[in-house]
């Protein structure tokens, strides 16, 4: 297939989905080939690099990161994945995604480095989200950013991201996620994880209780190791937060405007990532509490206005969907909770609505497009013995009135939603979740009205 230079940017994601005939959805783990086009580009940062990782909260604490730093003046190069609507989303420069002008330019970029790094004629493969990555770092050098955000796609160790060295290394949590590319524990995982730490460098986590071969690879590279609870923390106050580390207790902080209870430990997170590097990167506390105050990221638990309530999370493993239901037991009384759920058939279902399964009196099942889109009759069967198991635990308690939620199958996420719409009271909550295709499919239906 030949690289379409010059087109369009829909022609270039084209291209580059189709450039690793090996990778399997996309992904082929090494740092091989992305580090030998990386040396061919000259692609190298002079300014100080957060590299984030953690299977849940890279996201949050990627913008909470980007908004202190851009409060403080700071021209700041963000790389998030994936996106929700437009793949532009994922490199931002100053706040500003970027255009399909400079992103095809910046692929163009990549194309010329990867035919440049092979050898015997022939050009070095790249995945897609490799690509991606080498794009977004050679717009950071043409823009010339004073800090760059670099946010792990998967694991760590063998992340396309893990060709640059960072400045500081992020950690947020450790769960259980793409166990066929990880490995089955967190042990496993946590090492993973670790990949991204450095000799000398600072290196913070802020999983509470992280595994011990994440703490081993710290200690093995001689990493400086800041972990939540015990170099650094927060407190809550009445209406407030309080923040600690090693340069004393910082109170009087907002709460986040990104809404949920572990917002305050990715903000924990950031603001120690920052202190590691304050003498290069002076944050101020008036650009903190102004970070704070205007970090924005979609699908988070993202709260719609209107009745019913509607909120949108792209919670897709267990961990995540135990965040949302402690989120979702801080809202407050529902007559009735409508889940509307898409998920991907390699993820742990199951898991998912087990951490859930008390928090809906109606399911709305929804099929996902592609090879890896689950169906929805897969999760309904994957949903019906969870909710059994609940039933039958209510009874055993003494509850003898206890009846299993209703579950309804839909062609499509907006479909489901269409659907908990009309069946859902003004005073009720609809709540969608799973893969980001779930809730890119309502954004863009026109049934999330405000969102």
């Amino acid at each position: 297939m030949t690289a379409p230079q010059g087109r369009s940017l829909t022609q270039w994601l084209a291209y580059i989905e189709q450039s690793h005939p090996a990778a399997t959805a996309g992904i082929a783990m090494g740092l091989e080939r992305v580090e030998a086009v990386r040396r061919a580009m000259n692609l190298q940062f002079n300014v100080p690099l957060f590299t984030v990782g953690g299977t849940n909260g890279k996201g949050s604490t990627c913008v909470f990161l980007e908004a202190m730093l851009r409060a403080a003046g700071y021209c700041i190069g963000l790389y998030t994945s994936p996106h929700l609507l437009r793949y532009n989303e994922r490199v931002r420069i100053n706040g500003i995604d970027q255009d399909d002008d400079a992103l095809c330019q910046a692929f163009a970029a990549v194309e010329a480095g990867r035919l440049a790094a092979g050898s015997d004629g022939n050009a070095v493969t790249l995945t897609y989200f490799e690509y991606g990555t080498l794009a977004a770092a050679w717009l950071f050098v043409q823009a010339g950013v004073e800090a760059v955000i670099l946010e792990v796609g998967l694991g760590g160790r063998l992340d396309a991201v893990n060709v640059f060295d960072p400045d500081c290394a992020i950690v947020t949590s450790i769960g259980i996620d793409h166990v066929d590319y990880l490995g089955p524990t967190r042990e496993h995982i946590g090492f993973e994880k670790a990949g991204i730490f450095r000799a000398g460098v600072p290196a913070v986590c802020g999983d509470s209780e992280p595994p011990a071969r994440l703490l081993g690879q710290a200690e093995t590279v001689g990493a400086k190791l800041l972990q939540i609870g015990r170099d650094f923390g927060f407190q809550k106050q009445d209406r407030q937060w309080l923040f600690w580390d090693a340069h004393g207790r910082r109170g009087g902080l907002a709460h986040p405007a990104l809404r949920g209870t572990r917002q305050l430990v990715n903000a924990s997170v950031a603001l120690a990532a920052l202190g590691t590097l304050h003498d290069r990167l002076p944050v101020s506390m008036q650009a903190v509490r102004e970070g704070l105050m205007h970090a924005e990221l979609r699908g988070r638990f993202q709260v719609l206005p209107g009745r019913p309530v509607m909120v949108l999370d792209v919670a897709h493993n267990p961990h995540a969907a135990a965040v949302l239901e402690d989120n979702l037991s801080a809202m407050g009384f529902h007559p009735d909770s409508h889940a509307v759920v898409g998920m991907m058939q390699d993820k742990d279902m199951q898991g998912v609505f087990r951490a859930l399964a008390k928090r809906f009196s109606v399911w709305h099942c929804a099929s996902l497009p592609g090879p890896r889109g689950a169906r929805a009759a897969q999760l309904a069967a994957q949903l019906q013995p969870v909710l059994l198991e609940l039933r039958d635990q209510a009874i055993a308690g003494g509850d003898k009135s206890a009846v299993l939620p209703q579950v309804f199958c839909y062609d499509s996420p907006s479909a489901a939603l269409h659907a908990a719409k009309e069946r859902a009271g003004q005073d009720d909550r609809i709540c969608i979740f799973g893969s980001f295709l779930t809730v890119a499919d309502v954004l863009t239906s026109g049934e999330c009205a405000g969102g």
